[in-house]
């Protein structure tokens, strides 16, 4: 069946623009809330959202379809997607639901489902919904249309989380922090987790406005968050996308730190402590460095497509703990369900604190590989079954055989098609990717 709603990662869009219209949110409740209405108990769906000013919409919409069904809905209010997916199990919900189109500017907006179990939903259960979205829905009799409350204690459950996975015997007092939040959905937590912790925090991107998140802040564009490191003497600087489920890192000195770096600090972490399960779960994109850094160390490390939720499927049948992408999910299935900004930034805030040396030596685990990706834009076709992109492909694959590696792929939101190479000789690399590029852009 093919999926007219469902991405890669929830239902994401333009805000007013299908499918994100209050007529389709309702719809996704009502089709939603049917599938899980199982058994005789008293449904519940808990809803948080980012801090876009569509969310009100959103949220609106998707109270009065999931209440059409007889669910009854609890409200959570801006708060980060990993929240949503541990509280959804805390208060035994049958669903959550978070609003947010994550790193993407105010106008998009999106919806992501966690099942009861907290973790995203499977193709599968998608599918089945998407099914739901073609049929009348089977509204509640009168006496059993659901109700609707907001939990006012939600921020401080999901602080009191947060902080378990730091370690007890460790307080960041005395280190400096600069959190930038993308006035998004942890403009409150992630200050206060800091802080309650010890640290001195310099906070940026608390402002959210429902028409700044991710502007010119955030993982996506740390250059303020850089130059505030430098100026205040800042230890390190953090710096969470508009739902906190994706976080980079700064050192002392300004220099971006990237999640390969961390996956490799927190993996040889918990290998030392003897808590590490299996392999590292990384994603095709990840640098070459780190995989060589992993196996110097006797770790394995296993790749996916690019997509955290084929990161942690991979985890899930592998029974392995730490996993990620280049771009700064990070999870760790240990303390969640989903990948956690602010519980990752602990985790290596903990290493920093132990081994008493700036952040510039703890998170420079390895030196990465020479790396580079360009994208080009074609108009329809099928440019990668050209016989002339075939044959470069090729020629491009001998030549770094042995001495690096060749990504293609189109994209899954874009017509674009991705040329990534990465190898020790650099001009080798960049001439790899320009002879395809070149080859690409003729074909289209």
């Amino acid at each position: 069946m093919t999926r007219n709603f469902f991405g890669t990662d929830g239902i994401r869009g333009l805000t007013n623009h299908e499918p994100m219209t209050a007529q389709t949110a309702l719809r996704v409740g009502q089709a939603a809330g049917t599938h899980f209405l199982r058994g005789d108990h008293r449904h519940r769906v808990v809803i948080g959202k980012d801090t876009r000013l569509s969310g009100y919409m959103m949220e609106s919409a998707l109270v009065a379809g999931f209440t059409s069904v007889g669910m009854d809905v609890v409200l959570l209010g801006p708060m980060p997607t990993p929240a949503v997916a541990m509280l959804t199990t805390s208060m035994r919900a049958d669903l959550g639901v978070m609003i947010s189109a994550s790193h993407n500017p105010f106008a998009d907006n999106g919806i992501k489902l966690f099942g009861p179990d907290g973790y995203k939903l499977s193709d599968a259960a998608e599918r089945a919904i998407e099914k739901r979205l073609t049929e009348e829905p089977k509204l509640a009799k009168p006496e059993l249309i659901g109700r609707a409350r907001r939990i006012d204690d939600a921020r401080g459950r999901y602080v009191h989380h947060v902080k378990s996975t730091f370690p007890q015997r460790l307080r960041l007092d005395g280190l400096k922090v600069v959190i930038d939040c993308a006035n998004g959905a942890a403009y409150h937590v992630a200050p206060e987790a800091l802080w309650e912790l010890g640290a001195e925090v310099i906070p940026l991107g608390v402002g959210p406005d429902g028409l700044n998140i991710n502007d010119n802040c955030g993982s996506t564009h740390p250059a303020h968050l850089r130059e505030t490191v430098v100026a205040s003497g800042a230890d390190i600087g953090l710096a969470l996308d508009g739902d906190a489920d994706r976080i980079v890192i700064v050192d002392e000195k300004g220099e971006l730190v990237d999640g390969d770096q961390m996956m490799a600090l927190i993996a040889l972490d918990r290998q030392k402590r003897e808590q590490l399960r299996g392999s590292v779960v990384a994603t095709v994109m990840s640098n070459l460095g780190l995989e060589r850094r992993l196996g110097e160390a006797g770790i394995g490390m296993i790749r996916t497509q690019v997509g955290d939720r084929y990161v942690l499927e991979e985890m899930r049948a592998r029974g392995c703990n730490i996993g990620g992408e280049q771009s700064g999910h990070i999870i760790l299935s240990d303390y969640s369900t989903t990948g956690d900004g602010l519980v990752a930034a602990l985790q290596v805030l903990a290493a920093l604190v132990e081994s008493g040396k700036p952040a510039s030596q703890v998170l420079r685990q390895f030196e990465p590989v020479p790396q580079l990706l360009k994208n080009v834009r074609f108009n329809g076709g099928a440019p990668l079954e050209d016989e002339a992109v075939k044959a470069r492909i090729a020629v491009a694959e001998r030549e770094l055989e042995g001495r690096g590696r060749l990504l293609i792929r189109k994209s899954g939101t874009e017509p674009l098609i991705r040329v990534m190479a990465e190898g020790d000789d650099p001009e080798l690399v960049r001439r790899v990717v320009d002879d395809i590029c070149e080859a690409v852009h003729t074909a289209a």
